[in-house]
């Protein structure tokens, strides 16, 4: 039952936790206050950074802001949405519509930690305050920790410390635990507030209800094309889909060409599904289903590595463009008209390797890269083209429909040996026999490559090695239709090892 208000309205600040079910921020809004308005900010210092006018990710939030504001309206309330700096957005609205406090989700981006400090300064200048919950997360930065209370630099002590401290508090969702859910809706009547009448009247940046992407500067994209799902609804539909195949995960997630993610990573990113609800899926499915056990377990798993990087980007922000390894900030990356020419041959699909190049082109044309495809592209980057890790980060940055900094910075560095618990400096991946293990008949290959369609499966993975006659006969010529390889992957091996050995310190004594 919902107590008595401590404060007569208050603002919630939707931001990376688009849905109104399971939610922190509004849950606790609604138990402190008589009058609970909603907003979004198109943050200006975001969006004006973006390359491209036409981005996938804004379109997904727009799309996703229009359901959640539909739902809101459901259950009385509505969305407020501005288009502005948010650190001047904010207290405006707040200072607008009395609101004592504002709640949002606790961010833990460097940039979203100044954005957020600096919004919490002028609030207090006004009297007023900023009120942060977890929500991107089961447990914060400064909640799974050593015994000596410092932060973890390796995974696997990382999840055991993290699974017993869920074991401890509860692990079922009930009241208490760090699983329960946040509900709203019981809360949410009476209290939630439909924006004011008038509330743009005179100032064409603040609307309410969600505006055209074009008002806010940005043009459609291919996304309903694709289709990616998006709101809590599409969300929901991807959960179930994968509930019906999660006790294969274990054994499909590393096939490309095979439907093994959940694919929620984007909900993930942008908060139309909670951690939370997740998170509890998989230990109960773990502890109640025998046959599908091991898919959920190894599932949860990799919800722990995304608190893993998460935890790492928070106590150590200097990972962003920074080695977490000192010692690798030494490395002597490629550079000049090699280093260009390498990168961009990676960036266009072009290397010559089927698999990485079909990754590229999925990326390219979807916004999406299967996970075990990330590692193999990220490890040819480095470590066959020798190019710096940051230059392949950023590019991700840019064309990643779940871009998140901690997991894409985390995973480069893993991939370069660079970062934390990361693979050893001396393991290469084999960009060929990486392809006829994960990818063996060559389907994802044929299904971004189809100038390779005609080579048979024994032979795609490395098609220059197939005599020049038959090529010909298959319909692809090497070094005409599809690229030759820009590098012979012994030699890049042989180049990366000493590369690397050249940037470790010497032995003592």
């Amino acid at each position: 039952m919902p107590h008595t208000p401590i404060h007569d309205a208050g603002l919630v600040w939707f931001r990376r936790d688009l849905r109104a079910e399971d939610h922190a921020a509004l849950h606790e809004a609604l138990g402190d206050c008589a009058r609970v308005h909603c907003a979004f900010v198109f943050d200006r210092d975001i969006l004006e950074a973006l390359p491209s006018r036409c981005d996938r990710r804004v379109e997904f939030i727009h799309a996703s802001l229009r359901e959640l504001d539909a739902r809101l309206r459901e259950m009385g309330g509505g969305l407020i949405v501005a288009y502005g700096h948010a650190v001047h957005a904010v207290p405006s609205l707040a200072e607008r519509l009395g609101a004592a406090a504002v709640y949002a989700a606790r961010d833990h981006e460097p940039d979203a930690v100044r954005r957020d400090a600096a919004v919490d300064a002028a609030l207090r200048a006004d009297g007023r305050t900023l009120r942060l919950s977890k929500d991107q997360v089961v447990f914060a930065p400064e909640e799974v920790l050593t015994g000596a209370q410092r932060p973890f630099s390796v995974f696997t002590p990382y999840r055991t410390a993290w699974t017993r401290r869920l074991e401890a508090l509860g692990a079922d969702g009930a009241p208490g635990s760090p699983l329960e859910p946040r509900r709203v809706a019981a809360l949410a009547r009476g209290r939630l507030a439909p924006p004011p009448a008038g509330i743009g009247a005179t100032d064409p940046r603040v609307t309410d209800g969600v505006p055209t992407l074009e008002s806010i500067g940005f043009e459609p994209t291919d996304l309903t094309r694709l289709p990616i799902p998006v709101g809590e609804r599409g969300a929901t539909a991807l959960l179930d889909d994968f509930l019906g195949r999660i006790g294969a995960y274990r054994d499909t997630r590393d096939h490309p060409a095979r439907k093994g993610p959940s694919y929620l990573s984007v909900h993930l990113r942008f908060g139309t599904v909670s951690v939370r609800e997740l998170a509890r899926t998989a230990w109960r499915i773990a502890a109640a289903e025998p046959e599908a056990a091991e898919g959920a377990r190894t599932w949860l798993s990799e919800l722990i590595w995304r608190e893993f990087y998460q935890q790492l980007l928070h106590h150590h922000p200097r990972v962003v463009d920074r080695a977490f390894r000192p010692e690798y900030d030494a490395v002597r990356w490629e550079d000049g008209e090699v280093g260009e020419r390498r990168f961009a041959a990676w960036c266009e699909a072009r290397t010559g390797y089927p698999l990485v190049d079909a990754a590229m082109r999925q990326l390219l044309t979807t916004g999406y890269m299967h996970n075990r495809l990330r590692m193999i592209s990220a490890s040819f980057l480095c470590k066959d083209l020798g190019v710096d890790w940051r230059r392949g980060e950023r590019w991700f940055a840019r064309h990643l429909n779940d871009f998140e900094l901690a997991s894409n910075v985390g995973g480069w560095q893993w991939a370069a040996s660079t970062g934390c618990d990361a693979q050893p400096w001396f393991r290469i991946f084999n960009p060929v026999t990486q392809s006829e293990r994960f990818d063996a008949h060559g389907a994802f290959i044929r299904r971004y490559l189809p100038e390779l369609a005609g080579y048979p499966d024994e032979t795609i993975h490395a098609p220059w090695l197939v005599p020049a006659a038959q090529q010909a006969r298959l319909g692809c010529v090497i070094g005409r239709d599809y690229p030759a390889p820009v590098v012979d992957h012994a030699a890049a091996r042989a180049r990366t090892l000493e590369r690397y050995a050249a940037a470790r310190p010497a032995p003592a004594g």
